[in-house]
């Protein structure tokens, strides 16, 4: 006898941005949600202008997305097209994730949570000085957070002047924690006693894998350096700060702390941790 089942239509999420190839986000995912009995499935969406994105969002609404991941260079223009936002996205001005509630379009930034979470389980922040290269939506989130978690000094060192003092401020203003601004030229020298550094750019990601340009003789062994760029796990730039001595977080752990976060909310369901490292650990083939 024939099987006649049909199974319903699977629930959608996803992300925007571009580029998107070289994310491991919708392996993950669906992994994570093959593991939890959910007929869900992720895809990525490759969005080639901030001018297509209000007719993205709106294909999404209109398809029933559950919610999608908001991803480099949309994570600030996207703000115009929501229907509101969390109050992270207020004071950070960029947003990451979107839900749907009650047919609103809402947007929230749990980017800077997930760094905080993945560098407090290779070093306590608390009362540190810090250095953060770049500044774009990704960026902003991480300042903000990780200045909330108790840093004692932050200098953000960006090549855009306007970009850098205008998040600088934003940082100061709402945390209080004393917030620089540097210009970035040529081999950047760390300022002294700087014990967390992070790069919060894209040099480094496939197919690339540029080096960041950085004097490593100003940094102390002591330090801590953390990358954001998932893929390759370990950069050029992680693995210069491993044959310094340093202690490093990757990009993956950072996903993973902020992917557990954004699956909750749209599932109602709360992950153990271990089901998305093995399932981000399978997508990058490791």
């Amino acid at each position: 006898m024939l099987n006649n089942f049909i199974a319903s239509q699977k629930q959608m999420t996803g992300m925007f941005g571009h580029p998107v190839a070289e994310n491991p986000i919708d392996q993950m995912f669906d992994a994570v949600y093959k593991h939890y009995g959910l007929n869900w499935q992720f895809w990525k969406m490759n969005i080639n202008s901030a001018l297509e994105i209000p007719t993205a969002i709106a294909g999404a609404k209109a398809m029933g997305f559950a919610g999608f991941c908001i991803t480099v260079p949309y994570k600030i223009d996207v703000i115009a097209t929501l229907d509101g936002f969390d109050d992270d996205v207020r004071v950070i001005g960029a947003a990451n994730y979107v839900t749907f509630e009650d047919g609103r379009i809402i947007g929230h930034n749990n980017d800077g949570k997930g760094v905080v979470k993945a560098i407090e389980k290779v070093t306590s922040i608390a009362g540190k000085r810090a250095v953060m290269l770049g500044c774009g939506g990704a960026g902003r989130a991480m300042a903000v957070e990780i200045a909330r978690a108790g840093l004692a000094h932050l200098t953000i060192i960006t090549r855009r002047e306007s970009q850098g003092v205008e998040v600088a401020n934003m940082v100061q203003c709402a945390t209080g924690v004393p917030t620089d601004w540097v210009l970035w030229t040529g081999n950047i020298a760390l300022p002294k006693g700087t014990q967390i550094l992070l790069n919060a750019t894209h040099l480094g990601a496939l197919p690339e894998r540029e080096v960041v340009p950085i004097d490593w003789n100003t940094l102390s062994q002591e330090a801590t350096v953390v990358d954001v760029i998932t893929n390759p796990r370990i950069t050029p730039f992680l693995a210069t700060a491993r044959e310094k001595g340093c202690s490093v977080v990757d990009g993956v752990d950072m996903l993973v702390q902020l992917a557990m976060q954004i699956f909750e909310a749209w599932t109602g369901i709360s992950p153990d941790e271990l089901v998305f490292q093995k399932a981000v650990e399978v997508a990058l083939g490791e």
